[in-house]
């Protein structure tokens, strides 16, 4: 079902209809958004049932001035990043580094199942702070425009051109860092 469809459902009073097709339509995109910020399946699912759990409630007061996907992302991301705002004050309570941590949910992740020049790059990543790393997925693996990331984020597109510029910097010296053992 495209955006239009979806929301004229909706409209209709066809709620649980409409939101049933936002699951179907958007589940796997919304699971991507996240589990490249979290690095971990289960976190991830978790966050999902949140996520959703907050469309369903707030999809009534969607005035429809933003894309579908756009409003769904951002509530994907604003998830994401509070959980790991949790959790890094749960890191420094417990004298933790949560960089080191999601590296190593990388490493042990059963469900990754890139090489090793991946894994470095999603090592890279995650040492990256937040703004950066946002703006980084959402440009490297998503390919979204900067206006469009700039819609989601409430950032202006030279701001997000920065912290893509400084992020991708960071990243490629940490691969020119990396060798591989042959």
């Amino acid at each position: 079902m495209t955006e239009k469809e979806i929301l004229d459902v909706f409209n209709s009073g066809q709620h649980e209809r409409a939101f049933n097709a936002i699951v179907e339509s958007y589940s796997e995109r919304l699971y991507w958004v996240v589990r490249r910020l979290v690095n971990s399946h289960e976190d991830t699912d978790d966050l999902l049932q949140d996520i959703f759990v907050k469309i369903w409630t707030a999809l009534p007061s969607f005035r429809g001035e933003a894309q579908l996907y756009t409003w769904l992302y951002r509530i994907a991301l604003n998830e994401a990043l509070n959980f790991l705002s949790r959790q890094r004050v749960r890191a420094v309570l417990q004298f933790k580094s949560l960089d080191e941590e999601m590296e190593r949910r990388i490493d042990e992740d059963p469900y990754f199942n890139g090489d090793e020049a991946e894994r470095t790059l999603s090592k890279a990543i995650t040492r990256l702070p937040a703004k950066q790393k946002t703006v980084f997925l959402m440009r490297y693996y998503d390919d979204l425009p900067y206006e469009e990331i700039a819609r989601i984020t409430g950032t202006s597109v030279g701001s997000l051109k920065a912290s893509y510029h400084i992020a991708s910097e960071k990243i490629r010296e940490d691969l020119n860092n990396f060798t591989l053992d042959f």
